[in-house]
């Protein structure tokens, strides 16, 4: 099988490539280079007007199955995941029963593997059952296939046991990914703690909530050698801490959300539960920050947090409705329109985020065009205008904050191993 992709204006970070060039693909490897008659039998891909970049990898999505496949499946999520541009995601713990063990980890992969869309990379639990106080197998789930380990969404508060979490993982090559939260200090908060939730008569979370589990989780890092990951960074506090982390060579690498890019406390005036999350929206000091982050290069990836839920879950008082949003099919659109257009953050750049940054963060395959790699390809039209329309997602669930916002960049093809998988 061969594929040639022509025209394009080929972006590489993980090399250093900005031009534009013809791409072959041949038994879905990125060949070397086109060579005389290696365009006999190619099927060909216009890419005219086109960005191509390496496949864009997800750090951090919830994908809901086993245990509420009335949310999502493997198989939705993996198709929304391509409809968005992502050749690979991987998928958080917190399923039910949750993946901290082997058996559930081979589920996963099976079920994205009769799927045939995305890659999808499970990711375990660092204690059983995500309950804080035992640890998961770790072993046995990093062989079954498991990347990396997190209890997301339920932070480990005994820092003991974080502890030994990190030097378990540390012995296995396994990167701790974890949702900074101080349970004490957020105490049932449902947003930003701060003017506007005082307005609203809302309970808030306070910016110190995650910047206190971030500086624990630095500090252990640097004590036991064990690679870190801060998910979902939301204030300006956590980057200055990660930015000195890494100024002092500590193993310590952070993602962010398109939402937290693009949006403010102050979308959650008007109650609209598809403004809570957590970690919350939080200040325009704090967004501003994220963005710098994103710019400089403290900030290693941009990872959706696709959380997600029935509509019917949505559709209570802003006190009760569950924390979380969709991200997979919204992501280059806010990411292009908020970060390129508005703030000038170039696109090599922005795709570095997308693809050799999260692929570094968790030594995944991918996230580069390099000869004789995986052919795990993006094509996506930068300047294309379109309007979110939550009814035309591949996923399960409609639960976005950016409902009919107009927005800049669309995917025009997915490929992954050299398989069309979007359109």
């Amino acid at each position: 099988m061969k594929l040639i992709i022509k025209n394009g204006h080929v972006i590489d970070p993980s090399r250093g490539v900005d031009e534009v060039a013809d791409l072959l693909v041949e038994n879905g490897l990125i060949s070397d280079q086109l060579k005389a008659g290696s365009t006999a039998d190619a099927d060909v891909f216009d890419a005219s007007g086109l960005v191509v970049s390496p496949g864009f990898i997800d750090l951090h999505v919830h994908l809901r199955e086993p245990g509420e496949e009335y949310k999502e499946t493997i198989a939705s999520g993996a198709k929304a995941a391509a409809a968005g541009g992502f050749t690979s995601i991987c998928a958080m713990p917190n399923t039910h029963p949750v993946n901290d063990n082997a058996s559930v980890t081979r589920y996963i992969i099976e079920k994205a593997r009769d799927a045939g869309s995305a890659r999808v990379y499970p990711v375990g639990a660092i204690t059983r059952e995500s309950k804080g106080a035992e640890l998961a197998e770790m072993a046995e789930m990093k062989a079954a296939g498991a990347v990396a380990v997190s209890d997301d969404g339920r932070p480990v508060t005994n820092s003991q046991v974080m502890r030994h979490a990190m030097e378990y993982a540390r012995d296995h090559n396994l990167v701790v990914v974890d949702h900074c939260e101080c349970l004490d200090l957020s105490a049932r908060g449902v947003m930003n703690e701060g003017r506007i939730s005082t307005l609203l008569g809302l309970k808030g979370i306070s910016s110190t909530a995650e910047e206190s589990h971030v500086a624990r989780d630095i500090m252990l890092a640097e004590l036991t050698g064990a690679r870190v990951h801060i998910a979902h960074i939301s204030t300006r506090g956590s980057v200055a801490l990660v930015r000195a982390a890494k100024a002092q060579n500590i193993p310590v690498t952070c993602e962010v959300t398109p939402h937290h890019l693009a949006l403010t406390d102050a979308a959650v005036v008007g109650f609209d539960t598809n403004t809570k999350m957590n970690p919350p929206l939080r200040s325009d000091e704090d967004r501003a920050a994220l963005i710098e982050a994103a710019r400089d290069g403290t900030i290693d990836a941009i990872a959706t947090d696709h959380a997600p839920h029935h509509s019917d879950e949505k559709m209570l008082e802003y006190d009760r409705a569950p924390f979380g949003v969709t991200g997979l099919e919204t992501a280059l659109g806010v990411v292009l329109t908020k970060l390129h257009y508005e703030h000038g953050i170039p696109l090599t750049r922005l795709i570095g985020l997308l693809t050799c940054g999260p692929a570094r963060a968790f030594s995944l395959p991918g996230g580069t065009l390099a000869p004789g790699t995986p052919a795990d390809i993006t094509i996506f039209d930068p300047s294309r205008e379109w309007i979110v329309d939550p009814q035309r997602f591949q996923s399960r669930s409609r639960n976005t904050p950016f409902t009919a916002w107009k927005l800049r960049g669309t995917v025009s093809a997915t490929f992954v191993g050299g398989r069309k998988v979007f359109p």
